[in-house]
């Protein structure tokens, strides 16, 4: 059943790009913004948001509506708008194992002369234009409009949310490791990661399904568990996985100086020594490659590891306890506890 649903989500997203210039006649207006879109759309991912909304849809609907799949493709198209951003902001040239989008618009104007614009700008424009896809294709589904219109309230917050937490997040990047504190770090976790990628997919399924407020704050809080775990292992990939395994640039978390969960956990149990280090690397604005690999075995060798693999089984027991109170339907449960469990496995 769940690849059931995967495959359907994919096939709506193939017919999507496919069908792209029939909605928007885009490569009559710009060939290579129509060519770009396609491209970074098509790329192989998760499809973690649109799988998880149409779990909970299902779950707590009678009977499936007529575009539903069309509905959850708004959720990875806004996944797509915010990565586009994000990578221009951590100056990342990779997004799944490919390059980002304004790396691409960059390779792309190299061969044009006197341009007094930069592959940033031009990929800022595309992800506006992608999100602005998304909202039109929420509205795909064939649900009650009093449905409609409370689930696109909540979609709209999405974007509200992420980009404080992104806001926040360069701030903090300026702020100095001890002077930032665990709870500031799981804010950020869960307006960047947690809401938009698991509390609110949860939700709007449900809302468009009909459900109360009761059932929708529990759904958001095992989402909120969840992101946090899925959060925290990201970190504990970016600095200990390959990067053909991510799709991303290795180590980006350490070159940007994000406060992460991981390497708080670590700095709180260094001596005053390697404290001192990881003060003065992280405070300089370009680490070199020595450095980088100085400040990975600090981490590697400290118990911030171990203490985040905990804070991650801490999490998915929260989540468990949650999800046992859910009133959707047991198909769906276990469908969605498997699915999970098996993404967010260390």
């Amino acid at each position: 059943m769940l690849e059931e649903i995967k495959n359907n989500i994919e096939l709506s997203l193939s017919r999507y790009i496919k069908n792209l210039d029939k909605t928007y006649p885009l490569s009559t207006i710009s060939p290579l913004l129509h060519r770009s879109i396609k491209n970074f759309l098509s790329r192989r991912g998760k499809r973690l948001r649109p799988l998880l909304f149409c779990l909970s849809y299902l779950g707590y609907s009678k009977k499936p509506a007529q575009g539903l799949y069309e509905s959850a493709l708004a959720l990875e198209l806004t996944h797509n708008f915010l990565l586009i951003h994000d990578d221009i902001i951590d100056k990342s040239d990779l997004r799944r194992g490919e390059p980002s989008m304004h790396k691409m618009m960059d390779n792309f104007l190299k061969g044009c002369r006197n341009i007094k614009f930069s592959g940033a700008d031009l990929a800022i424009v595309t992800g506006d234009i992608i999100y602005a896809m998304a909202v039109h294709l929420f509205l795909s589904i064939d649900e009650k409009k009093i449905h409609k219109e409370k689930a696109m309230k909540k979609f709209s917050e999405i974007v509200v949310y992420t980009g404080a937490g992104q806001f926040i997040e360069l701030l903090y990047g300026a702020q100095n490791i001890s002077r930032i504190k665990k709870e500031d770090i799981y804010k950020i976790y869960d307006l960047k990661t947690a809401y938009y990628s698991f509390s609110y997919p949860l939700i709007l399924g449900a809302v468009l399904a009909g459900e109360g407020e009761k059932e929708l704050r529990k759904l958001f809080e095992y989402g909120r568990c969840l992101g946090r775990a899925f959060q925290i292992k990201d970190d504990i990939l970016n600095l200990f996985a390959r990067e053909k395994e991510t799709g991303k640039p290795a180590l980006t978390d350490l070159k940007e100086a994000k406060k992460t969960i991981l390497l708080e956990l670590t700095y709180q149990k260094l001596n005053p020594k390697n404290k001192s280090q990881i003060n003065k690397l992280l405070g300089k604005k370009h680490l070199t490659s020595p450095e980088l690999s100085h400040l990975h075995k600090i981490i590697s060798e400290g118990e911030g590891l171990k203490l985040a693999t905990q804070e991650i089984s801490r999490y998915l027991d929260k989540a468990k306890k949650i999800s046992a109170s859910l009133r959707m339907r047991p198909r769906y449960k276990n469908l969605l506890e498997s699915y999970t469990a098996e993404l967010l496995k260390v």
